[in-house]
């Protein structure tokens, strides 16, 4: 049995309402941030009798299986663990796994692991019926948060000045979100993670989904918040990079490490936005967040 198997035949063993949610959070200026961390998600209904009435809320597994459209999740999802944002005007950027898996395609996807062909060689054409229904098999997700509030959104020549993320400057709060991961039957891995630092002048944002199809292709979805405390904005950065896996002459353990082999990838698509609000409807930050 795998490590992912062994973990969520643990985790069905265990009451989930009793398991402990991480959390922390910290407020700076007009912005509250705070994060929940917590187990994987269990992979059979918790209270199915409650779940077949419609008028009680569904468990969590439930809410997912109904909320995405694919025969199956990802190996491994964290429900629980959800990064905030939150400004006093009463705007809201969300990072969560739900919504991130909503936008996997459920149309099936032309892609083949690399030794695709020779199995089905090998084998009675007529085994080889599709039992599953087919979809987005590598869940790649274009997810960029999940925005509430008032914002005004338009295109930006401004750009993400990552030279100046790069000086020296104290961390008051940072936080590294898994949301879901898959190794894809082992034939590579697909992973959603959300990372936050906020320092004294500014706050920046990593949303990214990282694809490896082994022998196959290599996908980079990058989604980057950035804001000045002095600025009333957020510029938003959303880049897809990827690249055949035989276009790219690379030493192998930069497969493993998307900071290693992100650089290599070309730009495929690019999105460049400025998310603004104003303070003339401000609340109390505490409100807002309750």
């Amino acid at each position: 049995m795998s490590s992912v198997d062994n973990a969520k035949a643990t985790i069905d063993n265990i009451n989930i309402n009793n398991l402990p949610i991480n959390s922390e959070e910290y407020k700076i200026n007009d912005w509250l941030f705070k994060y929940k961390k917590s187990h994987i998600l269990h992979s059979k209904c918790s209270t199915p009798d409650s779940c077949k009435n419609d008028s009680c809320t569904p468990c969590v597994f439930c809410m997912f299986t109904t909320g995405v459209q694919l025969p199956h999740l990802p190996e491994m999802v964290f429900p629980n663990n959800v990064l905030s944002l939150i400004h006093g005007s009463g705007l809201q950027i969300e990072f969560n796994a739900l919504d991130a898996l909503k936008l996997v395609s459920s149309v099936e996807l032309d892609l083949k692991v690399a030794y695709a062909e020779a199995w089905k060689e090998s084998r009675d054409p007529s085994n080889l019926v599709e039992k599953i229904k087919p979809f987005d098999w590598t869940f790649s997700t274009n997810y960029n948060g999940s925005l509430s509030g008032r914002f005004s959104i338009e295109p930006t020549d401004e750009r993400i000045n990552i030279e100046r993320l790069k000086e020296r400057e104290k961390i008051l709060f940072y936080e590294d979100l898994m949301l879901f991961e898959d190794e894809l039957h082992d034939n590579g891995i697909a992973s959603c993670t959300v990372k936050i630092r906020v320092m004294p002048s500014s706050f920046f944002v990593l949303l990214r989904f990282f694809l490896r199809v082994d022998g196959v292709l290599v996908r980079i979805n990058d989604t980057r918040y950035y804001h000045d405390f002095s600025t009333p904005y957020i510029l938003r950065e959303f880049t897809c990079r990827e690249s055949p896996v035989q276009q790219l002459n690379v030493p192998l353990q930069m497969f493993g490490d998307p900071n290693s082999i992100g650089p290599h990838l070309p730009v495929c698509k690019g999105t460049y936005e400025k998310l603004s609000w104003t303070n003339s409807d401000k609340k109390d930050i505490a409100t807002a967040s309750s």
